[in-house]
């Protein structure tokens, strides 16, 4: 057990990309406050921080003056500042949208108005033929350059962010799970196994268990965090070189993921990926990752069913995917004719926190539930990683509105 603690003016709980990215724009706002950040993992962004496919989101297909849109922005913004600052591995390598049925053309059309709305310069539209100069090897009718785009190590930036919290003051605790939270006096009070800490204001920033450590603040709602595994091959050969950029398909405007798509990678390999398949545990990472207790809280969610009856097809290709590699690869020939199956190879998987509504609808922009001294950011929809600084900045204001 700990003695002896300090109180302090902020904890922050969970030391993934948007609450590290929290704290250090704390830190920045006020350099003298006393900010502990409570992590049950033995290091940082160990999760979805670092377990996605490490693109630099443009903001090209959110819904104009949207939360997620003016985040997005912003955070592209921030982050690539961040990154030259601190010299960090990134490039700005373009992307390209590609719609492959005449049935995509208005999607693609209506992506590119968006686009266009939300301040981005550069992105046109490519006919066939100049679809087909960009990307020989792309299957497409039409297409959208998208020259913001770009990628990135987000485990790079959010280790960088670990660092200049502590060299700033701040105090990160791992291996530090939060078992409890209330309000004693004028104080949130967190337990842990290791003991209790005090603070002026408690942040939740955990991701995958958001929803979990809300409950522990006291607030309820009609939500749960649903975990959506994605699954990424990597490509060798004749297939890792049928792509100049990163290749996307027009997204299906009813789902918040953005299909399996061809993404470059810094070490110069190619990836193809990720599906979106439920997982039976919130770190389900393989297909047999079952945690009992976690797998009846879905089961006993009603917005599950109600879920999987408004999606069931569509659940089903994405499991069949994951089953199947001959389908894998089905709908990466749906961009990528030739793709090759003996060039793929399974390489790793992520683990994608979705908020779902009990009337099966999934929650698509942020979700805060708040009271004077809990702040919980229940739902970081992606692009939370590209956005997380822009996040951070948010939430440190809010923060000290509370803390004045």
């Amino acid at each position: 057990m700990l003695e002896n603690l300090p109180n302090y003016d902020v904890i922050i709980a969970g030391a993934g990309i948007v609450g590290l990215s929290t704290a250090w724009q704390l830190q920045r706002l006020d350099p003298t406050l006393r900010i502990a950040m409570l992590e049950k993992e033995p290091g940082p962004a160990m999760h979805q921080s670092s377990r996605n496919s490490g693109v630099i989101h443009s903001g090209i297909y959110y819904e104009p003056g949207s939360a997620k849109a003016e985040n997005c922005l912003k955070g592209y913004r921030m982050l690539i500042e961040f990154a030259r600052e601190y010299q960090i591995p990134h490039r700005i390598c373009g992307k390209i949208i590609a719609a492959v049925e005449e049935d995509e053309l208005p999607m693609l059309e209506d992506i590119h108005r968006r686009g266009i709305q939300n301040g981005l310069e550069g992105t046109e539209i490519l006919d066939q033929k100049r679809s087909k100069e960009a990307e020989p090897h792309v299957r497409a009718i039409s297409s959208i350059w998208v020259p913001q785009a770009g990628i990135i190590d987000y485990g790079v930036v959010s280790n960088t962010l670990a660092r200049e919290l502590q060299e700033k003051g701040a105090w990160l605790y791992f291996d530090h799970t939060v078992e409890d939270v209330h309000i004693e006096l004028h104080e949130a009070v967190v337990s842990t196994r290791h003991g209790d800490f005090r603070a002026k204001l408690f942040i939740n920033c955990c991701g995958l268990y958001a929803d979990r450590v809300a409950l522990k603040t006291g607030m309820t709602g009609k939500f749960r965090i649903m975990p959506f595994r994605g699954e990424f091959y990597q490509l060798s050969g004749p297939t890792a070189r049928l792509v100049n950029h990163l290749v996307y398909p027009v997204p299906d405007p009813r789902f918040p993921f953005l299909g399996v798509h061809f993404t470059q990678r810094l070490d110069g390999s190619v990836e193809a990926g990720p599906n979106a398949v439920m997982a039976f545990s919130r770190e389900g990472y393989q297909l047999l990752d079952i945690q009992a207790d976690e797998l009846s809280e879905i089961l006993a969610f009603s917005g599950f069913y109600r879920m999987a009856f408004r999606y069931w097809r569509k659940g089903w290709d994405e499991m069949h995917r994951s089953f199947s590699k001959k389908a894998f690869l089905k709908s990466m020939r749906h961009l990528v004719p030739e793709a090759r199956p003996e060039d793929m190879r399974y390489h790793r998987s992520g683990v994608r926190a979705q908020c779902v509504a009990s009337n099966g609808k999934m929650i698509y922009d942020y979700l805060i539930l708040e009271e004077e001294r809990i702040i919980n950011l229940v739902n970081a929809p992606s692009p939370a990683a590209t956005s997380a600084l822009a996040i951070g900045q948010f939430m440190a204001e809010k923060a000290m509105q509370r803390l004045s």
